[in-house]
């Protein structure tokens, strides 16, 4: 199985795939690149009973009530991780990725926009989806409130792309093969806008600043 292509992970395990992808995707920030909008965006298409390139049975029901508790799951335990042992990888100063400058930057980007929208929107975003819950835990945000908005934020995320797949599956039916990489191409372009965007913010304030 190629765990960075959802076809092949929907393809190769079906539900057991799909739900192992989430759990890791949200969980291990040292696993980066896996397909989480586009992977629920195919399984929902895949529920449908529609495209030709998957040859799995997938029930809605399971994926519309697993999907989202195993995001959950996986959240917290990055929160864990992060909260019990995360500070110990950032002291050391001459570390290229592990070094106190790097957690002094992540702690700034969480006081800027806040502890609970960057848990909401970190999860609709390609990379920072995989390192803002370690980080939380680091940073030590409570279990507390990082539960409800890893929860908000599981069942938003996990139902709108899992929905949006199945309804356009349905509509589309046997055509909908055609459409698939198109729309797959808008997910990862409208997923990642918005740290392209912070970041080229950011480059844009230090410029005028230097």
């Amino acid at each position: 199985m190629n765990i960075f292509n959802a076809n092949s992970a929907i393809n190769s395990f079906g539900l057991a795939g799909i739900f192992s992808i989430l759990f890791v995707e949200t969980g291990l920030p040292v696993v980066i690149g896996l397909p989480g909008d586009s992977l629920l965006f195919i399984a929902g298409v895949t529920a449908s009973g529609t495209g030709a390139a998957l040859h799995v049975h997938i029930s809605i029901l399971a994926l519309a009530i697993g999907a989202p508790l195993f995001a959950i799951l996986g959240s917290q335990f990055g929160h864990h991780l992060g909260h019990r042992y995360g500070a110990n990888l950032f002291n050391k100063p001459n570390s290229k990725y592990f070094n106190p400058d790097r957690l002094k930057s992540a702690e700034k980007w969480m006081d800027k926009y806040g502890y609970g929208k960057m848990i909401f929107l970190g999860r609709f975003i390609p990379v920072v989806r995989h390192l803002v819950n370690p980080v939380a835990g680091i940073l030590k945000m409570p279990y507390q409130k990082f539960l409800f908005w890893n929860v908000i934020s599981a069942l938003v995320w996990t139902q709108g792309f899992i929905w949006t797949g199945y309804l356009i599956g349905e509509k589309l039916k046997g055509s909908v093969d055609k459409y698939i990489l198109p729309i797959v191409a808008v997910i990862v372009i409208l997923s990642i806008a918005p740290l392209a965007w912070e970041i080229f913010k950011e480059w844009r304030s230090k410029k005028h600043l230097s």
